[in-house]
């Protein structure tokens, strides 16, 4: 599944080519993605719509609308966007088409269908917070995102670190690559008990977590399969991997053998010497 800097490198790709765009048509598959497609009221609410917004919050895109309304994407585990020309044939799995008044489609394309599109109304995108992402945690480049915050939230808690920072309500978007690469960057082992953790410790993983997801941004994701980005090339991070997946090589660090383990139903790896 896209993680929160996949769906940053696509918001990023997107915004230069839909800002100030009119959507003056839609196409659809007529297939249901995680949801039923509601193709009538993209239909009355996106066609002939000014786009004004492009923007993310947790792993959903947001375009946003000159009336107020919002059009929220999330791309499940296989969704990916990419602008064609009309001419090019449509792929086998583009589920939804957005024509725009600069001749091109915005095509969505799911293989597995586990994504969502949704369009909410102007009442409904004041309550964002309330309803949508009420479930989810303050964004991990956000002020609220702070050693204070995850030290109360984690002081009487028995879970694990790794496990604590991959859950959505803790932290949007931080999921298992970036949990093990930023715990190996901030030298914490995957499995201490978060209430173990100093406040010291919790600032020097916030700072761990931003400079892993901003190389990641930069570097334009981490695909291991599905993903490709809104310029449909793939992402290359992964070759900067330290930990993750490196199970039983050696730590380019130290150069002690990387342990892998289970933790939370989800593959751990981390350096026994590095990590403490």
């Amino acid at each position: 599944m896209p993680e929160l800097p996949e769906v940053e490198v696509i918001c990023r790709g997107l915004r230069p080519h839909l800002v100030d765009r009119v959507v003056t048509g839609i196409l659809a598959s007529g297939k249901a993605l995680r949801e039923p497609v509601p193709l009538d009221r993209l239909q009355r609410e996106l066609v002939n719509r000014l786009i004004m917004s492009v923007t993310r919050r947790a792993k959903f895109l947001q375009v946003g609308l000159d009336s107020g309304a919002m059009l929220i994407i999330h791309l499940g585990m296989t969704g990916n966007l990419g602008f064609f020309t009309p001419a090019t044939e449509p792929a086998k799995h583009d589920h939804i088409r957005l024509i725009l008044d600069n001749g091109l489609e915005l095509r969505y394309n799911d293989t597995r269908r586990f994504g969502s599109i949704r369009i909410l109304s102007p009442a409904e995108v004041s309550r964002l917070e309330e309803t949508v992402y009420t479930t989810t945690g303050p964004e991990p480049f956000g002020e609220d995102f702070s050693a204070g915050y995850l030290f109360r939230l984690a002081k009487s808690r028995e879970v694990a670190v790794k496990s604590f920072i991959m859950t959505n309500q803790v932290v949007a978007g931080v999921g298992n690559i970036y949990a093990n690469e930023s715990l190996f960057r901030a030298g914490i082992r995957p499995d201490r008990k978060v209430r173990s953790l100093s406040q010291k410790e919790w600032a020097k993983l916030i700072v761990a977590i931003r400079e892993v997801l901003t190389h990641a941004i930069e570097c334009g994701g981490s695909t291991i399969s599905d993903f490709v980005n809104a310029g449909q090339e793939k992402g290359y991070f992964q070759i900067n991997f330290k930990v993750y997946g490196k199970g039983g090589m050696a730590c380019t660090a130290c150069g002690a053998v990387i342990a892998k383990k289970n933790i939370g139903g989800r593959a751990s790896y981390c350096c026994p010497k590095c990590q403490k």
